[in-house]
């Protein structure tokens, strides 16, 4: 169990600004990403597949993996940040349910789960996706989810289980992110 001097660092939800707020959670740590570092990702990914892009007046403020004036990341800009930090991305087959991640496994391998799921907000008007972090703090699992008020932690990793298979059956996608091992 987490002691009670120790601090769980979790950011609020800002905007579409979800996947900053998780990436910073998962890596307890302010400002371990910021929005322009995202932006510039997200930039810089555009580029690399400009061959594919259709410009439109809009393509000022919707770009190809985010939208500029409230954030709104696609996988693609989790991906290439967290491999900058050295972390690498496992897609987890919904087929085999959360029973196949080894959520024993040390920090050393395993860094902590990124979820995205689908998210109805203003009475059913607005559709969308949310990023959520997962991580394990000495020794148990919390939810970073920015639209909590806190962290919450989970009883234990059957708990965390049961909530990534719910995830699972409602659509949502498991990411997991395993720390790279040095060679």
């Amino acid at each position: 169990m987490a002691t009670k001097n120790s601090q769980i660092y979790h950011e609020r939800q800002k905007l579409q600004f979800c996947l900053l707020h998780s990436l910073n959670s998962l890596f307890q740590q302010k400002d371990a990403f910021t929005r322009a570092k995202l932006n510039a990702i997200s930039e810089r990914l555009a580029l690399e597949d400009s061959d594919t892009e259709t410009r439109t007046p809009l393509s000022v403020l919707f770009k190809p993996h985010h939208n500029v004036l409230t954030g709104n990341y696609d996988i693609n800009v989790l991906i290439a940040a967290l491999e900058e930090k050295g972390k690498r991305v496992v897609w987890h087959d919904r087929r085999n349910g959360a029973s196949s991640i080894d959520l024993d496994a040390s920090e050393d391998v395993l860094m902590g789960i990124v979820i995205n799921v689908s998210v109805t907000r203003f009475a059913g008007i607005w559709r969308s996706r949310h990023w959520i972090a997962l991580r394990k703090i000495e020794g148990v699992w919390y939810n970073l989810d920015s639209d909590l008020v806190a962290p919450k932690p989970f009883l234990d990793t059957e708990k965390v289980r049961e909530f990534l298979d719910f995830t699972l059956a409602h659509g949502g996608e498991v990411l997991i992110v395993m720390n790279e091992k040095q060679s």
